[in-house]
């Protein structure tokens, strides 16, 4: 359809110019004949009038039709309760079943996709092609992405095969979907003889020396009356037996190990419960608890200028952490005591008031790794000679409002990405306003942010000499964040906690004297992490340096290597291993720096994750509910047949997408040239003719 942006009578005034101009100049006398005169006059009224029309605006509007064919998708639950309990022919009767469906319904006009777990690195082409491995089940995550995926699109429903068994995120039951869902159950419902191990109770942390338990939590099923033994092992080797009374009535009891921790290091146990004969399965009979053995608590120095309520913020967060003892100093209101400390945090000291320079004394005599947090009262020039790695020249008492933001080339701690979020929300926080200029060796981890735009201006440095470490925060405003999180995440500021005690975990680290250093960026990680190490290498003066050629070794309990060869970027990503089975491993990094041999060595803890082999009884009363709360039913694998007939009565049809698309006629080529083709003909005929 052809539109103009003004009134279309304006196109008869465009006609009587064309025809005005036409008439104008072949109204004379001409050297050619009457029926030549005519065509000319045509030509050049059809030439202006057209001209003058496109000064309308014209424009051609056009209608597009898309149709969208109705689109089920197949969900599959392939995690491994699935592929471990049910029996293998119903198995293979759902997966059977679900490609017979997948090519009935395209038959029928339906598009048909497969879905998995997330995550998933692609969508499975077929049923048949999906395997049972995955380490958890998320039927949430798994229905909210197809939610997601599919939002705006035409979703006919989800046939979701799956045993019910939910061991992460959301209850499903208690979300509402936008689309039908069609359950098909299976597993297995009855209930087995069997013992299993749901729960381990122990603390993560554990000092050297000092006695700690392990609680353990031990299910039954069809053994009431009898009793069963548990083992606590350490690769391999038994520790200690417990033999455990399984009362009637019941269907869970406790046992508690006693141990006494060895020297400091990480530390694996496995409690393992013996087999008794009709039992089910064994693969739900062991878990593994991890302890850090640490040489004892570290003490902290907690010393200010002033009252403040940063401190209060300092307080709760380290006392968040068994690994620290905290010790509280405040010039004429508590007495420094004298003792050894670990580490210090120096809040607005040195001073302007002049007050705190015995806590400073201490701290250049001991050689303390210190944390200073600058502030209003703060004396800067006095910071300046400290040597934490940094030189703060304000403007005055200026002060810049700003929130946390990370370096991305920071790599001695990693941020998860709740730890991201809870930061975005954070209230801006008082910074001085100046210029800021970091010291060799020196790294910062947080940047600042001022409104949405991420500056260089570094808000949280790690710096310092060889013989002493130093962090430098530089606001006194961030008990601020800490109690906005405490408010918005019920009273439970795990991001804030965990940077500090990250700050003071890398300052009590052993002084790096080394030119290579590789260390895991996480404290453990579990099977389903992608395992990654962080490396820094150094020239003879301590300067770091980048494309240097690695080699690490990583031996795993049964003194298995796997080598890796790497390089270390500037840009400082990583090392990414991705997943690795369970276990204690231990590396050793090599390289040649300077033509000098170095070498690093740790130890690495990925704690395995038994939830699928947990619960063996088939939860359907789950999957009943989901399909009737969308107005469906629950099927099972021998139903396929009445499952393509219920949805084929469904009457899902195909939804057409209209589009109207606009354009400009003077925007096509065609014209140009068709207005080139009437004025070259015009001159042509009365060049012909005997005029120009």
């Amino acid at each position: 359809m052809l539109t103009t942006a003004y009134s279309p009578w304006f196109i008869l005034l465009c006609l009587a110019v064309g025809a005005g101009y036409a008439a104008l100049l072949y109204s004379a006398r001409a050297p050619w004949s009457k029926p030549i005169n005519y065509l000319l006059a045509g030509l050049r009224f059809v030439v202006v009038s057209f001209l003058c029309f496109l000064l309308l605006g014209p424009f051609v509007r056009s209608t597009t039709n898309t149709t969208e064919a109705p689109t089920l998708v197949l969900a599959m639950d392939n995690s491994q309760s699935v592929g471990l309990f049910t029996p293998a022919p119903v198995l293979q009767q759902a997966r059977t079943g679900l490609t017979q469906l997948a090519t009935t319904l395209r038959g029928r006009g339906f598009n048909v996709e497969t879905r998995t777990l997330p995550p998933a690195p692609r969508p499975p082409a077929t049923p048949d092609s999906v395997r049972f491995s995955a380490p958890a089940t998320d039927l949430d995550a798994l229905l909210t992405g197809v939610q997601d995926g599919y939002e705006g699109r035409n979703l006919a429903g989800v046939v979701l095969l799956s045993d019910g068994i939910v061991n992460q995120g959301r209850a499903p039951e208690y979300t509402t979907y936008k689309f039908p869902i069609y359950s098909v159950a299976v597993g297995d419902t009855v209930p087995k003889k069997d013992l299993s191990l749901p729960a381990l109770n122990y603390n993560r942390v554990a000092f050297s020396g000092n006695k700690f338990p392990i609680e353990a939590e031990v299910a039954y099923d069809g053994f009431a009356g009898g009793t069963a033994t548990v083992q606590l092992r350490e690769g391999g080797r038994v520790l200690a037996t417990n033999t455990v009374k399984l009362p009637a009535g019941q269907r869970r009891v406790k046992t508690t190990f006693l141990l006494t921790a060895p020297a400091p290091g990480k530390r694996r146990y496995e409690v393992v419960v013996q087999k008794q004969a009709g039992e089910f399965t064994l693969l739900n009979n062991s878990k593994f608890a991890y302890v850090d053995v640490v040489r004892g608590k570290l003490r902290v120095l907690l010393a200010a200028a002033a009252p403040h309520p940063d401190l209060k913020a300092l307080r709760a967060a380290i006392s968040s952490n068994d690994n620290y003892e905290l010790v509280a100093y405040l010039p004429g209101i508590t007495p420094l005591k004298a003792q050894d400390y670990d580490v210090a945090i120096l809040h607005q000291l040195p001073s302007r008031l002049g007050v705190g320079q015995e806590v400073l004394n201490l701290v250049r005599q001991q050689r303390l790794p210190a944390l200073y947090i600058l502030g209003a009262q703060s004396d800067f020039a006095a910071f300046n000679q400290a040597g934490a790695g940094l030189t703060v020249q304000p403007r005055g008492q200026q002060t810049d409002d700003v929130t946390p933001a990370t370096n991305p080339a920071f790599a001695r701690f990693t941020f998860s990405q709740d730890d991201l979020q809870r930061f975005a929300a954070y209230p801006p926080a008082p910074v001085p306003f100046g210029e800021v200029q970091l010291g060799g060796g020196s790294e910062a981890a947080l940047l600042q942010q001022v409104g949405r735009l991420r500056t260089t201006k570094p808000l949280l440095v790690f710096g310092g000499g060889t013989q002493t470490k130093a962090a430098t925060l530089l606001t006194d405003g961030s008990w601020q964040w800490r109690l906005q999180e405490a408010v918005e995440h019920d009273d439970r500021p795990e991001a804030y906690d965990r940077l500090v005690v990250r700050t003071l975990q890398l300052l009590t680290q052993n002084a790096n004297k080394k030119r290579l250093d590789v260390y895991p960026t996480q404290d453990d990680f579990t099977t389903r992490d992608d395992v990654t190490f962080g490396v820094e290498t150094y020239n003879a003066i301590f300067e770091r340096i980048y494309n240097q050629k690695i080699t690490l070794t990583l031996t795993n309990e049964q003194n298995q290597p796997r080598t890796f060869t790497f390089s270390n970027s500037e840009d400082g990503a990583p090392l990414h291993l991705g997943p690795l089975p369970g276990g204690l491993y231990r590396y050793q990094a090599r390289a040649t720096l300077g033509g000098q041999p170095q070498q690093a060595s740790g130890e690495l803890l990925v704690q395995e994750q038994q939830l699928e082999a947990l619960q063996s009884r088939a939860d359907h009363n789950l999957l009943y509910q989901l399909s009737r709360q969308s107005g469906q039913r629950l099927y099972y694998p021998s139903q396929f047949a009445q499952l393509a007939q219920d949805i084929e009565k469904a009457n899902y049809k195909p939804v057409i997408y209209s589009q109207e698309d606009l354009k400009e006629l003077i925007d096509q080529k065609w014209l140009f040239f068709l207005l080139l083709t009437l004025v070259t003909a015009e001159w042509v005929i009365r060049k012909y003719s005997g005029s120009i």
